[in-house]
């Protein structure tokens, strides 16, 4: 036992009373010579928020001083919540007053000084462990003798000053980014420099660049990093050939969108009898290019991921890598980790290996033309693909299997609608399509799902250190609540009374509601009431997913904890994940999970943004225009109408001027005083565009049912 697990064991025990230093050192019998180390310690046990150091200089547990410790999330008029890191814990609602120099998504403790009828708290920061925001972006404002940042985050609620001379020239109208140099404290408002000037707000481009550095998402790769890029060899040596399983002979293909080229996946299948498939999943070896602790190595792990936007791909590894060496391109051998599964007629595997491969990918295939040959009979393709048709049916087959190998066991399988915004070369939305999963879709996505699952198994009872894909049991404080609004909608989560929820009981919910009107905002809120998948060296399984082994094996080129699982999986088949190595990887695989949770959230945070972002701006040059759309959510102050194009706007309720309506907390429903007329979630209306703004992220629509001849025609559906 290290001397930082003594002390939290030490101030664990009943009887500790908060205790100076010195007394510390009495108890633990601890020479006063080595006073300076475990004032260190300490110190750094403080930094993590693992103890906290009282006035009187007095160190407990921050849970045993009735301290909670968490994220803030602000709301834009400056109050905001604590969301406790113990998922048992309430959110804490924390005034403005009470903020104490904290600002949007710091770490932060928390003591909670107020209590409303055992339900809600109140609360107040008492010490800031760690900064979220060092740089903001923002407009630039300038003033005679100094300036100021307004943050595009409307979370964060208060302006950089920018003192004379700290402001690198930029002009009034300037999008920019800002250095935090001094934090606030009381009234006083935050200091910065600006380190960089984007350019001015409305320029072509500016708007993306800014989301993008606002989430911290490197474009450019360090020179060091493509200078040892530049020296990998694109040539396969022989030596590795002869020591790897050689799978070229094989009816590998990769299955992606249209614009994809980082290839990281290629499946085979093959019949073994009428109760027996054969599945062969092979994934680029990306971690025989990218050694550990190098240059490549190290910028992977601070970008975490790769970041797709509308126009544009922010890769985790450079091109030469993400679409040249490592990319699975059709006809050129490729080094792979491949698992080769036995599958039976319930889509159970019965069998499985784990190996080092290498492989050559017969075709380039995209979803939508896989769908064309499966669902359309596409003469002209099947004449293309005549050698690969009978594997294609194959694939459906077996993917179906397994579908419903999964439907039996409870897993949840949202089926969100998806739209894509279609951009010119300047950047400008010029379309909107809706996207629609398709079998080929669901092809790739199950042979995935089983790799995923069938790598975690194995690796869990091999008990090494790994990185898991976790999903923890939802609170059911936050289902209670969520069923209470679908009862109004006639829904019913069964088995809620008995406080355990097993995810069948949610899927049976999405089968309900699935084709219905109210069915996208009853998935939308079910998942808010759900907790968020992450990354764990725990494995504790995937309740999403109903199962209890969960990884992710399959997409090294673009997510680090593949990479990394990938190094852990070769040492293990190379016997060469000694203990040394093992206790190598218990040191740093807890930190690596938590920056690949926090940098995906990140790039899914940017990419949601962006996307939001240029639907608005679809939207400005549609003023007047007239659209069919279906109620999505219902308030106090008006209610939301979702578009077929999964454009999203709302209707104020001061603009419904045949009636005063009321809001009905209970029924999510706006009733007439006089007519009685009822706006609820699901109902299909008519609503005309008359305000957008592009800063603040809204459309405003006003109801036209009288104008529903004039309905804009256009929304285009397209499957891909």
């Amino acid at each position: 036992m290290n001397v930082k697990e003594k002390l939290l064991e030490l101030m664990n025990e009943e009887d500790y009373k908060p205790s100076k230093i010195e007394e510390i050192m009495k108890i633990l019998g601890i020479d006063y010579s080595q006073k300076s180390i475990l004032e260190k310690i300490l110190k750094e046990m403080e930094k993590e928020g693992l103890v906290f150091k009282t006035k009187r200089g007095k160190y407990a547990l921050p849970e045993r001083l009735d301290l909670v410790k968490g994220k803030i999330e602000f709301h834009s008029r400056g109050y905001g919540f604590l969301i406790p890191e113990d998922s048992n814990i309430k959110d804490i609602f924390i005034p403005v007053s009470g903020m104490n120099g904290a600002m949007h998504d710091d770490t932060v403790l928390v003591r909670v000084t107020k209590r409303v009828d055992g339900k809600s708290e109140e609360g107040e920061v008492v010490k800031i462990l760690k900064r979220a925001n060092t740089t903001i972006v923002g407009t630039y404002e300038k003033s005679k003798n100094f300036g100021f940042v307004v943050p595009d985050n409307k979370k964060i609620h208060q302006d950089i000053f920018i003192p004379k001379g700290e402001d690198k020239g930029a002009k009034t109208g300037m999008k920019v980014v800002a250095r935090i140099t001094k934090w606030p404290e009381g009234r006083r408002s935050p200091e910065g420099e600006i380190i960089e000037i984007l350019g001015y707000k409305g320029d072509p481009g500016i708007d993306v660049m800014s989301i993008i550095r606002e989430y911290d998402i490197p474009e450019i790769f360090p020179k060091e990093v493509l200078k040892e890029t530049e020296e990998i060899s694109t040539e396969i040596p022989e030596e590795e050939k002869k020591r790897r399983i050689d799978l070229t002979n094989l009816n590998f293909v990769t299955i992606d969108g249209e614009d994809a080229k980082d290839l990281d996946d290629a499946v085979c299948v093959q019949k073994l009898s009428e109760e027996n498939y054969l599945l062969y999943v092979s994934i680029a070896d990306v971690s025989h290019y990218v050694k550990e602790g190098s240059h490549l190595d190290k910028e992977a792990l601070k970008r975490g991921c790769s970041v797709y936007f509308i126009d544009r791909v922010i890769p985790m590894l450079p091109p030469k890598l993400s679409n040249g060496i490592c990319s699975l391109n059709p006809q050129e051998e490729r080094l792979t980790l491949t698992v080769k599964m036995k599958i039976n007629s319930q889509g159970e595997v019965v069998d499985h290996e784990i190996f080092e491969s290498i492989i050559k990918s017969k075709e380039r295939m995209t979803y939508t033309n896989v769908y064309k040959l499966l669902e359309e009979n596409d003469e002209e393709l099947k004449k293309r693909y005549q050698y690969l048709l009978e594997d294609f049916k194959l694939m459906k087959e077996l993917a179906l299997v397994l579908l419903e190998k999964r439907k039996r066991r409870g897993s949840v399988d949202f089926d969100f609608p998806e739209a894509k915004v279609i951009v010119d070369e300047k950047g400008k939305p010029i379309d909107i399509v809706k996207v629609e999963r398709n079998i080929a879709h669901r092809i790739i996505e199950e042979f995935m799902l089983a790799a995923n699952e069938t790598v975690a198994e194995h690796m869990h009872w091999l008990n090494v250190p790994f990185v898991y894909r976790i999903h923890e049991h939802p609170d059911i404080e936050k289902l209670i609540a969520f069923n209470k609004f679908i009862h109004n909608l006639g829904y019913h989560i069964k088995g809620i009374e008995g406080g355990q929820i097993h995810p069948k009981s949610l899927q049976e919910l999405i089968r309900q509601v699935r084709g219905k009107s109210e069915q996208r905002v009853v998935e939308t809120l079910l998942l808010r009431s759900l907790k968020r998948a992450r990354y764990s060296p725990e494995d504790i399984g995937h309740y999403a997913l109903a199962t209890q082994y969960y990884t992710h094996f399959t997409s090294p080129i673009r997510r680090y904890p593949d990479l990394i699982i990938h190094r852990i999986i070769k040492e293990y088949i190379n016997g060469k994940l000694t203990e040394k190595r093992q206790r190598h990887y218990n040191r740093i695989l807890n930190d690596i999970a938590l920056k690949s949770s926090e940098r995906e959230r990140a790039a899914e945070a940017a990419e949601r943004e962006i996307e939001e972002l240029k639907k608005v701006e679809y939207m400005a040059d549609r003023i007047g225009n007239v659209y069919k759309g279906i109620i999505s959510n219902v308030t106090n102050y008006g209610f939301f109408v979702e578009l077929d194009n999964t454009v999203e706007g709302l209707v104020d309720v001061a603009s419904l001027e045949d009636d005063y309506y009321h809001f009905d907390p209970e029924r999510y429903v706006l009733i007439g005083e006089k007519s009685k007329k009822v706006y609820s979630i699901g109902k299909e209306v008519y609503v005309k565009v008359v305000h957008v703004d592009v800063d603040r992220r809204e459309i405003d629509f006003v109801l036209a049912e009288e104008e529903k001849d004039n309905l804009e025609i256009g929304l285009t559906e397209h499957k891909s």
